[in-house]
């Protein structure tokens, strides 16, 4: 991963102001790329780049900060340059993370940079935000293991020939402590514990660390480091994009402008996309498995995907809000459009195709799937000729977790030889598993060699 040693950060220190020169670890944007990049984009209208690039977006601070931005870049000619800082504590790449990637992904397509920032450095320490007690945090070996992953995922979106992607160990880890402590002195102790989780941790009475109050800082000064003009980020990460804006105006920079996306709700309708929730859809999976996570999407949640997750004109998207409304349109036959447009999207539109003929046969026949994987218990989660049915789905690839098994079980969602099993904590007996075909949810199969 570490393809080339960098070269060694300049910081030239004075009352007002640092400055550091950096390089991309690959992904460099030469002079040659700026030209093309800004070639016939650079001069559009920019009332219609600010229509597509405010689209979906949660939050634009300051509010008409990026019509000035765009507007200095088409006078200047000079690129922006957009961030986005990523954490490899959880790498596989979700609808809800491709929300902020795909606005990436516009920005790009108008002739700007994308700079990505993985925190290598503060993956271990731990991003506090949303928090109500310390987040674990993780070895250097797992932090470079789940950058590697991002780094095979990312270009599914982003167009790499702009892309620039930084690794921030490569500032922050060169920092004396004397850097540190005239970084934070940069910012008041009352600024940072403006934050609602500090602020209700404390009243709590649970622990604060030291390190959480650092972080804020931390992802700040990635905006210095790589001068970044836009800050992209959820609206879960608006304090610590602001912290960008104030360190910036520390070190005599013009300030970024941070532009929220929302959270997207995931498949159970509830909480935030989250791999570790188990109501996420990933980037990465099968059409067929796409199709059918989609096809699982509570009917209210319709509308915002497709305005988030595909490029659906938004005239268009309007006029599906109100034929649902007024039932002109059937549910099901929006769910199945958003379907198709999504895996699309990740895959192509003959693969969207065949899933959606796919999921009409196997759901409206209830029929087998023509193929499905097979596999052996693995003996290791055999006790006394039995398994627990959580660890059994989770062994055989079919969720993501034992939490998540057990939340489908009780849920209904799984069956054995079509018979359904909603105990999750059911110990099955392994010798009736021969043969046995599994399914969870819709479209998720398996079959017990």
């Amino acid at each position: 991963m570490r393809q080339a040693a960098l070269a060694a950060i300049a910081m030239r220190k004075t009352n007002t102001r640092a400055s550091c020169t950096i390089t991309p670890r690959f992904g460099n944007i030469t002079q040659r790329h700026i030209s093309y990049r800004l070639g016939v984009k650079r001069m559009e209208n920019i009332d219609h780049q600010l229509q597509v690039l405010q689209r979906g977006v949660a939050a634009i601070i300051p509010e008409d900060g990026l019509r000035e931005k765009l507007e200095k870049s088409a006078r200047t000619g000079k690129p922006l340059r957009v961030k986005l800082g990523l954490d490899p504590t959880a790498p596989d790449i979700h609808l809800g993370f491709a929300v902020v990637l795909r606005k990436l992904r516009q920005f790009q397509e108008f002739g700007h940079i994308a700079c990505l920032i993985i925190g290598d450095f503060t993956a271990m320490i731990g991003d506090p935000t949303g928090r109500s007690k310390t987040r674990p945090q993780l070895s250097r070996a797992e932090v470079e293991q789940n950058a590697r992953t991002y780094q095979q995922q990312l270009y599914r979106i982003l167009m790499p020939e702009r892309t620039e992607i930084y690794f921030n160990s490569d500032w922050l880890g060169k920092m004396t402590f004397a850097d540190v402590i005239q970084l934070a002195s940069r910012v008041t102790v009352a600024r940072i514990l403006e934050r609602d989780d500090f602020q209700n941790r404390l009243a709590e009475g649970k622990p604060l660390g030291m390190h959480e109050i650092l972080y804020p800082l931390c992802q700040g000064y990635d905006s210095v480091a790589i001068q970044s003009d836009i800050e992209m980020g959820g609206t879960d990460q608006i304090f610590n994009n602001l912290v960008g804006r104030d360190l910036q105006r520390e070190y005599g920079q013009d300030p970024q402008v941070v532009i929220a996306m929302p959270l997207l709700i995931g498949l159970d309708g509830v909480e935030k996309m989250s791999k570790s929730l188990g109501n996420y859809i990933g980037i990465t999976e099968p059409p067929d498995q796409m199709f059918g996570k989609v096809m699982s999407l509570p009917d209210e949640l319709m509308v915002s995907y497709f305005e988030l997750c595909t490029d659906v004109p938004m005239e268009e998207v309007r006029d599906i809000a109100l034929g649902l409304n007024s039932g002109r349109l059937h549910p099901m036959e929006v769910k199945r459009r958003l379907a198709r447009e999504i895996v699309t999207l990740y895959h192509s539109a003959e693969a969207a195709q065949e899933a959606d003929r796919e999921f009409m046969r196997v759901f409206s026949a209830r029929e087998l799937p023509e193929e499905m994987p097979e596999y052996n218990v693995p003996a290791d989660i055999i006790k006394d000729g039995k398994v627990w049915l959580p660890r059994l789905l989770s062994a055989l690839g079919l969720v993501s977790s034992n939490s998540e098994g057990r939340r489908l079980i009780q849920q209904g969602a799984v069956e054995i030889n079509g018979v359904r099993h909603a105990d999750p904590n059911e110990e099955i007996e392994v010798a009736s598993l021969h043969g046995a075909v599994i399914r969870v949810g819709k479209l998720r199969f398996a079959r017990v060699k």
